[in-house]
């Protein structure tokens, strides 16, 4: 019996503990919360602080007056109104080859042999109009002295005098065919000599010793370009061809020979975009002072008609450092911020264009690796 009133007594008071706990009190929101997050605020590495500011002198940036630029890249070509094709007519076996691909050549001299079968047959029947023709001649005059005298009739004299004129005509015909294959009159023989319709640089070769020449039905054994003026083609995405225009002027540098500048002029810009890259060709016509070889790689750069107000600044002011360009500019309590800009072109006295980053009538630090060096000091 105590132990049943015992065990009574333990669970009422633990019954009354629970319920203490759902009573209609509430407790503390602030208590229960979880505790506050604290933000660090990571520290500016663009930012650096000095102890004595006026070490480093200040320069403000000038307004420059500038066009917006355009570059795109293409390749040198040889301008085709300046290539010829060289053609053999005659057909034939190629016996000597005297040039070859990338050699520079002059108008007339002899670039290739070929044995030729058409020839032989055109100086055969060459041969035969000759022979034809002066018994025809002989046959006219001596049917003319006997129309003369009354011993032959009318009819006999004007067939005479139409088979001397019809055998004229063979040896015309056969005489132009000689030439038109190649041939000399004078010097009969199988051999064809192709020589080089104009002068310029052989830019393409398709024969080899001892192949054959079909005549224009073959591709053409050699091309001749005249290389004294090339073109740059140039591939202008479509968002750009709006600062493009026929007849303006652009300015080439060839990958080989970056500290040389060429100006060339525009003279096309394709009708047809390309449809993966939604790019146009821009043909640019250039005079070649004899080093640009074709299938150079080139930048073209094209200039705005519309003028811009744009930074210029001390070259000093720049900072080269991880293949940017950055300036220092004032923050205020001994420190000075890096900023990063785009370089333009180089001007007169050491002054540098910026094409972005800052602004005309901007402070800047003049000389930016003094800065750097000490701050890494």
């Amino acid at each position: 019996m105590r132990r049943a009133g015992f065990e009574t007594t333990a669970l009422v008071f633990a019954l009354g503990f629970i319920c203490s706990g759902c009573g209609d009190g509430k407790g503390d929101p602030k208590a229960e919360a979880p505790p506050a997050a604290k933000v660090e605020h990571e520290e500016d590495v663009n930012v650096v602080q000095v102890d004595h500011p006026e070490q480093f002198p200040l320069a403000t940036a000038a307004a420059y007056e500038s066009t917006s630029k355009l570059s795109a890249t293409g390749t040198v070509n040889p301008d085709i109104s300046r290539t010829v094709p060289v053609i053999s007519i005659a057909t034939g076996r190629v016996v000597e080859i005297l040039a070859r691909l990338g050699d520079t050549v002059k108008k007339g001299q002899l670039l290739l042999r070929v044995q030729s079968a058409d020839l032989s047959g055109a100086f055969s029947d060459y041969r035969k109009a000759i022979a034809d023709e002066k018994l025809a001649r002989i046959q006219f005059e001596r049917a003319q002295l006997l129309y003369d005298k009354g011993a032959i009739s009318l009819n006999d004299f004007q067939t005479a005098e139409d088979v001397e004129n019809k055998a004229k005509v063979d040896v015309e015909n056969t005489t132009e065919r000689l030439r038109v294959l190649g041939g000399d009159i004078d010097h009969p023989a199988a051999i064809v000599d192709i020589r080089a319709p104009v002068s310029g640089v052989i830019t393409d070769q398709q024969v080899t010793n001892a192949a054959g020449v079909a005549g224009l039905s073959s591709p053409n054994p050699f091309t001749i370009s005249d290389l004294s003026s090339v073109w740059a083609l140039c591939d202008v995405y479509e968002n750009d061809l709006a600062n493009v225009h026929v007849g303006e002027a652009a300015e080439i540098r060839l990958n080989a020979y970056p500290d040389k500048v060429f100006t060339g002029r525009i003279s096309n810009i394709g009708p047809v975009l390309d449809p993966s890259l939604r790019t146009a060709k821009v043909r640019i016509e250039v005079r070649n002072p004899g080093l640009m070889r074709v299938g150079m790689f080139v930048t073209a750069t094209f200039h705005s008609q519309k003028k811009e107000t744009r930074a210029s600044v001390p070259a000093s002011a720049i900072l080269h450092l991880h293949d940017r360009d950055w300036v220092y500019i004032p923050a205020g309590d001994k420190k000075f911020r890096r900023v990063e800009v785009v370089s333009g072109t180089t001007l007169p006295n050491n002054m540098q264009e910026i094409v972005s980053g800052i602004k005309p009538g901007q402070q800047l630090v003049s000389n930016a690796l003094v800065l750097q060096n000490t701050v890494e000091q």
